[in-house]
């Protein structure tokens, strides 16, 4: 089949420097596509709207990646609900507007799973956008994803520009924020499971009850599907326009919470905190339209979570830059 990228093709990666960005950049150089276009938030503010236009104006990348995002967990997201919905709102619309506007031939926007109702049926098929009321937990953060993916769509339907739209699970691996209130579930597991087990403490508390459900997916599976399906994705007119991308499978966080222990070598007690909120109970994703056109995640939690506590462990040792 012809490819819809091709490595001549002039690639910018918004958000190079997380940890979904920097996979996708790997990814994208082990294909063979050279010509990647990156740029610091020194270099170039995307809430900025004049400075965003000015950077497309000069560079005019042939294909975009937005993986470009303010993220962070259950207490951030409570905290800074304005931050969240703002910043994302700027990134969102300055790049996806900016893209089209250049004449870039492509764009792929990176939203979440959390774009999907608090009880919709599990697994959660994307025909499920906007059938029911959001997780509260992260609406804010939600909605900027949504209209992410709105706007995609209408871009294509008004002006025929090419932008799809992925809804990965919740991602882990090289690069994560490991913020001990600001961070997802699995990274600030490590974390404390880490510290816990370097000052010898006899106990860990963990937020809940432990028992919702959650599907995890190494960003390195993550970063493949996204070379994937810039290179063989072209929904049509009739087709849902995002695409769920995960792992098909599920944990408890109970359970999650004792593999992380086990990886870092802990052997003292879990104690949960029921006064914590647990969020939304299951969310594991219908990946069958995915799996459908030939891809599959390679990574299973049991492989990349022993790697991801290693990297983290490494990263500390060595002095490397990882996110506290």
């Amino acid at each position: 089949m012809t490819l819809l990228i091709n490595p001549s093709d002039r690639i910018f990666v918004a958000g190079h420097r997380g940890m979904a960005g920097s996979a996708i950049v790997r990814r994208l150089t082990e294909g063979g596509y050279e010509r990647i276009i990156t740029a610091s938030r020194a270099d170039l503010d995307l809430t900025d709207p004049i400075a965003t236009a000015a950077w497309f104006s000069d560079h005019r990348p042939d294909v975009v990646v937005l993986a470009a995002a303010k993220v962070g967990g259950i207490l951030a997201n409570a905290t800074y609900p304005a931050d969240y919905l703002l910043e994302n709102l700027k990134n969102q619309n300055h790049v996806i507007e900016n893209a089209w506007r250049s004449g870039s031939r492509r764009l792929l926007f990176l939203g979440s799973s959390c774009i999907y109702p608090k009880f919709a049926p599990q697994p959660i098929r994307e025909d499920a956008l906007l059938t029911g009321a959001l997780e509260p937990t992260n609406e804010w953060y939600a909605i900027a994803k949504i209209t992410g993916i709105q706007l995609c769509r209408a871009l294509r339907a008004q002006s025929g520009f090419d932008a799809i739209s992925l809804m990965p699970t919740n991602l882990y691996g090289p690069g994560d924020n490991y913020h001990p209130t600001n961070s997802h579930v699995l990274p600030a597991m490590i974390r404390r499971f880490h510290e816990a087990t370097q000052r010898g403490d006899a106990v860990v508390t963990c937020w809940g009850s432990g028992t919702p459900r959650r599907e995890f997916l190494h960003v390195d599976d993550l970063a493949d599907a996204v070379v994937f399906c810039l290179e063989r994705w072209q929904p049509q007119p009739e087709d849902l326009q995002h695409l769920n991308v995960g792992t098909g499978s599920d944990v408890s966080i109970r359970e999650l919470a004792e593999e992380v222990a086990a990886a870092t070598g802990f052997t003292g007690t879990i104690v949960w905190d029921t006064d914590k909120p647990d969020g939304t109970p299951r969310k594991l994703l219908d990946v069958s339209r995915l799996t459908a056109m030939g891809w599959r995640s390679r990574i299973p939690l049991q492989e990349g979570l022993p790697r991801a506590v290693s990297a983290f462990i490494s990263g500390l040792r060595q002095g490397q830059a990882v996110r506290l």
